[in-house]
């Protein structure tokens, strides 16, 4: 079992138990969600391996720094998806658990009507691409739902895009969130539930719950601001010794705040009198924010970061430094727990940021670390499956 050091009670989600076809991030996301709240996720591979096995970032040892990252707390089982004798260990697998979690494509019997026949009130959600079944990625989804076009500095002519896969990550957050509202209906009612994923509708419900589609179709056209907020006040600033600081002022006391600290107070006050504009107010201090910018330029470039801390110290502003991951002080925090991940070594990883007083910090397996035993519980001969290759 995935090494693990319990601190407080038990998991939320403790008898809860979910099988996961899955690759890549968005669905092994959304199965890790669920394990590091307690439930026993079972990752299921091909003998061999998935896609993402050898995914970069790589360990020395050739492990995937990205699998042990997405597999932590799951058991892993593999199996011959090409031979009736593996299709079938897998089918029972799923319709004893009773929940399934796949983003597995082009195999007809994973699908939600294959394994329903076998447990009526199965719990299936199937993670796609585009809402016509279409393939589709993090990154083309991206591009297409327009965000790489408003991202960048102004001047800047082509797409931008970013290193953070959004709408994975929010799919995965999705797919556990649709997942315990089924087992709750199915908890109450008996029904199971066949739910659909698309990617692409996880981006376009962000961007019309963010108000960026409802801004098109009145007839606005986002720009490109660089690093300032859109629609109030926060910007980068240089510091004499190199070091950079994100600054947001939310509220008018933030920027009042902000103002006082760096001495600016009377001036401000003189150049919202000239402009007609309340600095009080998110619109006009976005309106105006490159002559606010050029005012605190100067006070940020002749100070270091310390004096800046000093400075910031006991007001509402709101900052930070720009951190290389490397910079990071993971000791520092309770939701980072060394582990010894198999293939990769000792290192902090995180449990889930949910602080319900019962975190644990757990390893990922080892590819089919868990076959024999899992098989075996369903009341199949794992001894004879492992000599014929049906699983590994």
């Amino acid at each position: 079992m995935p090494e693990a050091v319990a601190v407080g009670g038990e998991g939320l989600l403790e008898g809860l138990r979910v099988v996961e076809i899955s690759s890549f991030v968005a669905a092994p996301l959304g199965g890790m969600t669920l394990a590091q709240l307690g439930a026993d996720v079972v990752r299921v591979d091909p003998v061999g391996g998935s896609a993402d096995l050898g995914r970069w970032p790589l360990a020395p040892s050739g492990a995937g720094r990205m699998w042990t990252g997405m597999n932590k707390g799951k058991r892993s089982v593999t199996a011959d998806f090409r031979s009736p004798e593996g299709r079938d260990a897998v089918t029972r697998l799923a319709a004893d658990a009773g929940i399934v979690l796949t983003n597995a494509v082009g195999r007809g019997w994973l699908a939600y009507e294959a394994l329903a026949r076998a447990r009526p009130d199965l719990i299936h959600l199937q993670i796609e691409g585009r809402p016509d079944g279409s393939p589709a990625v993090d990154y083309t989804v991206n591009a297409e739902i327009g965000f790489p076009l408003v991202t960048g500095p102004p001047e800047h002519g082509g797409p931008v895009g970013h290193v953070l896969p959004a709408w994975d990550v929010a799919c995965g957050l999705y797919a556990a969130v649709g997942l315990l509202a089924a087992e709750r209906r199915r908890s109450r009612t008996g029904e199971g539930a066949r739910i659909r994923l698309p990617l692409y509708d996880v981006a376009l419900a962000t961007a019309g719950n963010l108000g960026f589609l409802a801004e098109a179709q009145l007839g606005g056209e986002r720009p490109r601001v660089g690093n300032h907020l859109f629609g109030g006040f926060g910007r980068d600033f240089a510091l004499a010794d190199g070091e950079r600081v994100m600054v947001v002022a939310l509220t008018g006391r933030h920027f009042a705040d902000l103002c006082g600290a760096a001495g600016l107070t009377g001036t401000v006050a003189e150049l919202e009198r000239l402009l007609g504009a309340d600095f009080a107010v998110d619109g006009d201090r976005y309106r105006h924010r490159e002559v606010l910018a050029s005012l605190l330029e100067p006070w940020f470039g002749a100070r270091g970061l310390p004096e800046v801390e000093e400075a910031f110290a006991g007001t509402s502003v709101l900052w930070s430094r720009y951190t290389r991951f490397s910079e990071i002080d993971l000791a520092a925090s309770p939701l980072m727990g060394e582990i010894d991940q198999p293939g990769v070594g000792r290192l902090r990883a995180p449990a889930s940021p949910l602080d319900t007083g019962a975190r644990t910090h757990a390893a990922a397996p080892t590819l089919g670390e868990h076959s024999a035993e899992v098989f075996a519980a369903l009341g199949l001969d794992a001894e004879a499956l492992l000599e014929k290759g049906v699983i590994a």
